[in-house]
């Protein structure tokens, strides 16, 4: 009878084991809110990869900058303690090649992005991150940025003179701004919504799906169709980390973000059109403004950019050629 008790007790703790073993953790970080279209995307790869991942390994995502901010999460990749985490405009503080997605209407749709990112991201950019210890599996979407603030419509570049206007933390969205007279400053997304409700920021911009998400809505007045930034996400890995992982568990992991960028695409689609009612219909004043006067106000920053950035001359005209 001890005998058996014994065996049965091995038993019980080689299966506990086994089902330890059996739920290695990869955690997916991200600093977007419930219901974001960087929630519905990482959940919904984290679905798709568990289901091909047979029980060995597990995706769990955390979204709210629980793991941390931008930066933050960057940082905690390349020591091995995050496994994924869903960078946008930050990218560039690891490149200045990155600030070519910080460039003013340089992407004129999602077709046209797609053509960029098989043309020139994949030889161009995403090599430039590999050698800070980074590795890029996927490109997704953030989406088209647009004004929002609790001053007064924006339709030209000189009606933001004055407004604090928070930015991601990359040094080309606070040059853009400074050209159009705005007074810009980086902050962690996380700290927004408190930053406009008490006045210590006038405004923000981000896609529909982040300002919905986050309620910016009900701490702004204005919002402003500027679309002035088209900006790409980025599924990426620690390189130190992802190159542990079994073979066959990179490429599912891998060949999972890739084909979910079509899931991206449409949902943002989708996205550009609902959320704009919903925000209408939170009692938002809406205005589409001249975007030519935005476009000639750019040129400076193209200008900038294009001296200071080795290489990136050569990356704006060749992106600026796909769109043609």
């Amino acid at each position: 009878m001890k005998k058996t008790v014994k065996l049965l007790s091995l038993a019980a703790g080689a299966l506990l084991a086994f089902a330890t073993a059996a739920q290695t953790e990869l955690k997916f970080g991200h600093v977007a809110e419930p219901g974001s279209l960087f929630a519905r995307s990482s959940e919904e790869f984290a679905k798709r990869a568990n289901a091909r991942l047979g029980g060995k390994y597990k995706v769990v995502v955390f979204g709210s900058s629980q793991l941390g901010g931008d930066k933050e999460l960057l940082q905690k990749l390349k020591l091995g303690t995050v496994d994924f985490a869903l960078p946008s405009t930050v990218m560039s503080s690891e490149s200045d090649l990155f600030g070519v997605f910080e460039m003013p209407y340089l992407v004129k749709d999602r077709k046209h992005m797609q053509r960029i990112e098989n043309e020139v991201f994949w030889s161009k950019l995403a090599p430039e991150v590999e050698k800070k210890g980074l590795k890029i599996l996927a490109v997704w979407e953030n989406g088209y940025r647009h004004i929002t603030n609790s001053k007064r419509p924006i339709n030209v570049p000189a009606d933001l003179k004055g407004i604090k206007l928070r930015v991601p933390e990359g040094k080309w969205r606070v040059r853009m701004f400074q050209e159009y007279g705005a007074n810009p400053s980086p902050m962690k997304f996380s700290e927004v919504f408190t930053a406009l409700q008490t006045g210590v920021m006038d405004g923000q911009e981000n896609p529909f799906s982040q300002i919905f998400s986050a309620k910016f809505q009900e701490v702004q007045k204005f919002l402003s169709l500027t679309g002035h930034v088209y900006t790409p996400a980025y599924v990426t890995v620690g390189a130190k980390k992802w190159a542990s992982l079994p073979a066959d568990v990179r490429k599912t992991l891998e060949d999972t973000a890739r084909e979910l960028q079509a899931f991206v695409y449409a949902a943002a689609e989708k996205d550009d059109n609902d959320l704009l009612e919903k925000l209408k219909a939170s009692g938002m004043q809406v205005n589409t403004a001249d975007k030519d006067a935005f476009i000639a106000a750019s040129k400076p920053i193209y200008n900038d950019y294009a001296k200071e950035v080795p290489g990136a001359k050569d990356i704006i005209e060749r992106a600026i050629a796909l769109g043609k």
